[in-house]
């Protein structure tokens, strides 16, 4: 039986983009024969997305799309199982392929963008493909299409984990491209008070009640202690109201009156938010791996 060398098993990952451990045991069960290797980890990579698509995938990137005349744009969210992948030039294209699909064809959902093609492949057989290829989930996770009402402009900001996509009026690219800016900074929940959920406001106000109540506020008070809380609130969470991150002494509001300008919407994708993260233990994860190796 053929040893198998570390410089043969980087070899044949070089080749197939596919995980260690796999590239050696094909290279095990070809006998050391590197061609044979490379077409047994072919026929197996295609099992590979089943197997992958039960972990969980919190990195990834966001990509945003605009059109050449500012009018149409859109954002995109796919996710992998670690930024290492999310890195991965292939990975990047297939997400800049679906925000241009998104913004060109208005896909009435995921599944319907994913039936999409790209130079004759559905997106859906180039996410299967690269799963395969590459052995970790990804999986596409959200997209929002917006027609402008003025003109569109984008910010993607730490490596792609953050996206902003904002519809300003009138202004100015330098203005546009700091509002989106600014919400890519400042996370904003909505653009003005009407945006936000009134259950955050209710829970907001019920919190601000009982602290009054517990630090022995009189009960007479407790209203006007609450309305005083939400507007702060208001203030922290809605775009026009927030203080100018590049100018604190002014509000949003304030520049986009001095420059003739209005936002009329955004949007906000932040990589991962909301999905519960698989805690590991790196430690125990490489004592698991060695002992299942000498059983081997």
């Amino acid at each position: 039986m053929a040893v198998i060398t570390a410089a043969m098993v980087k070899e044949l990952r070089v080749k197939t983009d596919a995980p260690m451990m796999e590239c050696k045991k094909a290279l095990t069960e070809a006998d050391g024969d590197m061609a044979r290797a490379e077409e047994i980890l072919r026929v197996k990579l295609g099992n590979k997305a089943n197997k992958a698509a039960t972990r969980v995938a919190a990195e990834g990137v966001v990509t945003i799309f605009i059109a050449e005349d500012g009018k149409t744009g859109a954002i995109f969210e796919v996710n992998s199982e670690t930024d290492f992948v999310a890195k991965n030039p292939e990975f990047q294209a297939m997400a800049a392929h679906a925000a241009r699909l998104v913004a060109e064809n208005n896909p009435a959902d995921m599944e319907a963008l994913s039936a999409l093609e790209v130079e004759g492949q559905s997106l859906e057989a180039i996410r299967t493909a690269l799963v395969g290829k590459i052995g970790e989930n990804m999986t596409f996770r959200r997209f929002q299409r917006i027609e402008a009402q003025g003109k569109l402009h984008q910010y993607i900001h730490g490596g792609a984990k953050i996206g902003a996509l904002v519809d300003l009026v009138g202004g100015s690219d330098e203005v546009g491209h700091d509002i989106a800016m600014h919400v890519a900074a400042t996370k904003p929940k909505a653009l003005d008070a009407s945006g936000v959920d009134a259950a955050l406001l209710e829970t907001e106000r019920r919190v601000a009640i009982e602290k009054a109540r517990e630090a022995g506020k009189p009960e007479a008070m407790l209203e006007r202690i609450a309305e005083g809380t939400v507007q702060k609130y208001l203030k922290e969470v809605t775009l026009l109201s927030q203080p100018f991150v590049k100018d604190d002494k002014k509000s949003v509001s304030e520049l986009l009156k001095q420059n003739g300008a209005s936002v009329a919407s955004f949007v906000l994708f932040v990589v991962g938010e909301g999905i519960e993260k698989k805690q590991s233990d790196f430690a125990a994860e490489v004592a698991e791996q060695m002992a299942a190796a000498k059983k081997a």
